[in-house]
């Protein structure tokens, strides 16, 4: 088990240290807090899914992402481990990124790597693979193989965990996009817009 965040071995103070959740594959050979992670600890994520959100009006609505015919398949990740002052060690981990797949480019224009399964020895062979070789497999999953459904914006709180979650919404996809919420009083909290997109 690694914490989803990557802690570059050189950090001296990780609650200071911005959490890097994402590698963006085009760069990752050059920026100084992957590098050393694309020369030697690549890794694979297994996963059957992901969320992404698209923008609508005011609001930003979940889409589950998937392969078409349902199958697992594994993100290309870099990982270090992180040792404190005291030697205290701390597994990290970030998943890479790249330009989005035709399939989902109309919900965002970036996604996780999906490495296909015949790249997946290359990429984890850090003693025979160089870097800039490895990087060659950091593409968009081919069009025609990932789906994305619309689903429950119960997805957008933690507390939530439940299969529902990747069930489809029951909102009309003809349904207009819903209207900015009027203004009230000064003493209403502003809407919570943390959420952001995870690629």
């Amino acid at each position: 088990l690694m914490r989803w965040g990557l802690l570059p071995s050189w950090v001296k103070d990780p609650q200071a240290f911005s959490l890097l959740i994402n590698a963006r594959g085009e760069s990752a050979v050059e920026k100084p807090a992957f590098r050393n992670a694309m020369k030697r600890r690549r890794c694979l994520i297994p996963a059957d899914g992901f969320y992404e959100w698209k923008p609508d009006g005011a609001r930003k609505r979940p889409h589950f992402v998937r392969m078409r015919d349902a199958a697992p398949f594994a993100f290309a990740g870099l990982w270090e481990t992180w040792t404190g002052p005291n030697g205290e060690e701390m597994d990290t981990v970030a998943i890479v990124t790249t330009t989005a797949s035709p399939d989902i480019a109309h919900i965002h224009e970036r996604m996780p790597v999906m490495l296909e399964p015949d790249a997946f020895q290359l990429w984890l062979d850090c003693a025979q693979v160089d870097a800039t070789t490895a990087q060659a497999v950091l593409v968009p999953t081919r069009p025609g193989k990932l789906e994305a459904t619309e689903v429950s914006t119960a997805v957008n709180r933690v507390a939530n965990d439940s299969a529902a979650l990747i069930a489809p919404s029951s909102r009309d996809p003809l349904e207009p996009p819903e209207p900015a919420p009027a203004k009230r009083a000064a003493k209403t909290k502003p809407a919570d817009k943390r959420q952001g997109s995870l690629f």
